[in-house]
């Protein structure tokens, strides 16, 4: 038991100044301890369970005397009930350091989404329509329609967000902009999912208040009442021939990259996206590297003669390795093909759309197997067999892809399979 000194008043206490440990009385064990640098902070010396505490009461002139005083007995009085005030002040400020670090708000928990997977996304154009759901139309309320009635949720902890604030913020949207009021509530079922996961939402039996089925259904019209998918524009098989004569018209950079496209049965960023690196020529195969692949996996395409030819006839750039240039030597852009694509279909087609042609044509005109059609447009295919499936059939779908150059145009007699001086030149490089 600490020895009773004699009580100092307020302003003999502030008078002490020298570095040490001192008893000020009132309280048995009540120090007032001085630092070195001139801090000064209240000290309770205490036994609990026979083992020696010394717990901190604040520091001083922020606690008063009195203050101090009061919370020294409340502290021995809680002693001498058996409880150790101590441990239970350090658990409170635990519990509350706790509840700090979950109070997570929803525009932090968007912007700690974006940082764990946006590098995962290939095209900075998918990242960008990521941030701008989250963070624009979710966060803020923005750019939700005419009405501009939305209510951003930006400010709010995401373990209160709650059905009314989603409905508040997704019915702006729904009607005036259904597949952009769509996207934003799946994004933001995903960042409420993996605030979950964080442990920044800890309610017992907490629904994702952004979930679909068997919730958001029922209170929103269904997306396709308001907005019917409409597929890629595509010509029916029995226009294709007359479409690629129209086009084998034409020159330049676009007119060789849609034709790729076409005879490739690819997609518009994998032909624009070509370089001369990936052919191999003996082999005559076109190998599409996985970080250009939607699928995120390497693609083969057999390349027909028809193919090959083509890319005899296309003009080389010193030092650039693509196939289809612009005329400042990056990339083709997307709206130069497409812009031709229309203009030879009047409309009636996208480049995309001839995908859907081959697999029309595919299906309808030939008897080649369904996998084999499936591989030659590099879909992933699922499930068990996707698992077991590691092949790519490249050898089975070269006369595929011969029958489908065939069906296009047959080419000029003799020029199937002579090499143009690209090729040539190509050859002797890499000799």
């Amino acid at each position: 038991m600490p020895r009773k000194v004699e009580e100092l008043g307020a302003l003999q206490v502030a008078q002490i100044t020298s570095p040490g440990l001192h008893a000020v009385g009132g309280v048995a064990g009540l120090c007032l301890q001085v630092e070195p640098s001139g801090g000064r902070s209240w000290v309770l010396r205490v036994m609990v369970a026979g083992k020696r505490r010394e717990m901190g009461l604040g520091g001083f002139p922020d606690v008063k005397v009195a203050d101090a005083r009061r919370l020294a007995r409340e502290a021995r009085e809680a002693i001498s009930k058996g409880r150790d005030p101590v441990e239970e002040r350090r658990a409170a400020k635990a519990q509350l350091l706790a509840e700090a670090g979950r109070l997570l708000t929803f525009e932090q928990a968007c912007r700690d989404y974006l940082a764990a997977h946006e590098k995962a996304w290939k095209h900075p154009a998918h990242a960008q329509a990521w941030r701008h759901t989250l963070l624009t139309i979710a966060c803020t309320g923005m750019d939700c329609g005419q009405s501009g009635t939305a209510v951003g949720l930006g400010k709010m902890a995401v373990g209160d967000i709650e059905t009314t604030h989603v409905l508040n913020l997704l019915r702006p949207l729904w009607t005036a902009k259904t597949e952009t009021a769509q996207r934003t509530r799946q994004r933001c079922e995903a960042v409420l999912n993996a605030a979950k996961a964080t442990g920044a939402i800890r309610a017992p039996g907490w629904n994702n208040p952004f979930r679909w089925r068997g919730h958001l259904d029922v209170l929103l019209a269904k997306p396709r009442k308001l907005a019917p998918i409409q597929h890629q524009r595509a010509l029916p098989a029995s226009e294709a021939a007359g479409f690629v004569a129209a086009l084998r018209e034409r020159k330049g950079s676009a007119a060789h990259a849609l034709e790729w496209l076409v005879l490739t049965a690819c997609r518009s960023n994998e032909a624009r996206g070509a370089r001369w690196s990936e052919i191999d020529l003996d082999a005559k195969v076109w190998t599409i590297p996985a970080a250009r692949m939607k699928s995120g996996k390497e693609h083969r395409v057999p390349l027909s003669d028809a193919a090959m030819l083509l890319l005899n006839a296309l003009p080389r750039i010193a030092g650039c390795d693509l196939l289809f240039p612009s005329p400042t030597g990056k990339p083709l852009s997307d709206v130069a093909v497409s812009k031709l694509c229309g203009e030879l279909s009047a409309g009636q087609c996208v480049p995309h759309g001839w995908r859907s042609t081959f697999r029309d044509w595919a299906g309808d005109a030939t008897s080649y197997p369904r996998e084999v059609a499936e591989a030659a447009l590099a879909h992933v295919v699922g499930g068990v067999e996707g698992a077991y499936r590691r092949g790519d059939a490249v050898e089975r779908r070269r006369p595929l892809m011969a029958d489908w150059a065939n069906f296009l145009g047959k080419l000029p007699a003799n020029q199937a399979e002579r090499d143009g001086d690209n090729v040539r030149e190509l050859r002797a490089i890499r000799a």
